[in-house]
């Protein structure tokens, strides 16, 4: 039981942090998913319960599940 309540506490500090940095709109950031794949976020990004929602270059919805998220890289615009 102990060790699902501090992964519960590292998953919702992660998420506060994401979104925190998300609403940066200088920042380029770029999501590095469970499988190895990479997605960049853009301008328009926000998250909706656990699901970041972001527009991609050709204004489509991307929507990925943070549970999917390994890491996050950040770069000053």
């Amino acid at each position: 039981m102990k060790g699902t309540k501090r992964k519960s506490t590292k998953n919702k500090s992660f998420r506060e942090l994401l979104e925190k940095y998300l609403e940066i709109k200088g920042l380029d950031i770029v999501v590095v998913l469970q499988d190895g794949s990479e997605v960049e976020l853009y301008k328009h990004r926000e998250i909706i319960d656990d699901i970041i929602v972001a527009m991609d270059k050709s204004k489509r919805t991307q929507e990925i599940p943070i549970k999917d998220v390994k890491s996050v890289d950040m770069f000053a615009a």
